[in-house]
């Protein structure tokens, strides 16, 4: 079952790493199929899209597949910190006795104070889930890519960048994610298995 889990879960993430049209650099020679030469379209794969989702040149499904794809990047990478965190013992206070690895949600549902606990986190999921969006009445401006969530808001300097380093750093936030996205499953499935990858030979929640 796990097998056939990880297999599914392989073919699903297959469409992740098609990479968008926007930030798009001169590559006319090597742009046979549509999205070719896009962002992420990246040596030695370039545009690895195997289930052809996109083959038609469809943009509409384009971008949102990129959406979900920095989405899940974006909550990837938090997921990957979050779990090496507690795997290194770390804990808020008053959360000592919770394990770390998938063990704390059973052991969050034990007790009341645990329960509450869930209910902010769906609470948190909710409200990040209504904010991290191009939010049209906050700012008037369109999104200058997909994935753009600043709403004339959060920016730290954004603007101030020329286009090879926004480029770049959108480059290397969707890599970051893509890893992300296969060293949380890699994590999970290590500890279901009981294969530690960690140092030490440490395997949470055990």
């Amino acid at each position: 079952m796990k097998t056939v889990a990880a297999i599914l879960a392989l073919a699903g993430s297959a469409v992740a790493f098609a990479p968008s049209q926007q930030g798009s650099r001169a590559s006319s020679a090597l742009a046979e199929k549509p999205f070719e030469d896009a962002l992420g379209a990246m040596a030695p794969l370039g545009l690895f899209d195997p289930l052809g989702l996109v083959a038609d040149g469809n943009q509409e499904l384009f971008d949102a597949l990129r959406e979900r794809e920095l989405k899940h990047g974006r909550v990837c990478m938090l997921a990957v910190v979050g779990y090496l965190t507690t795997a290194a013992g770390i804990r808020f206070p008053g959360a000592e006795d919770i394990p770390d690895g998938l063990k704390a949600f059973p052991a969050l549902m034990e007790t009341s104070s645990g329960m509450n606990v869930l209910y902010q986190m769906g609470a948190f999921f909710a409200v990040a889930e209504i904010v991290n969006r191009d939010a049209t009445w906050l700012d008037k401006e369109p999104a200058e890519f997909i994935g753009d969530y600043r709403n004339g808001a959060l920016d730290f300097g954004w603007d101030t960048f020329s286009e090879e380093e926004k480029f770049s750093k959108r480059t290397i936030e969707l890599n970051n994610g893509r890893a992300a996205m296969m060293g949380i499953w890699g994590l999970v499935v290590h500890e279901m298995i009981g294969v530690s990858i960690l140092p030490g030979g440490y395997l949470p929640g055990q």
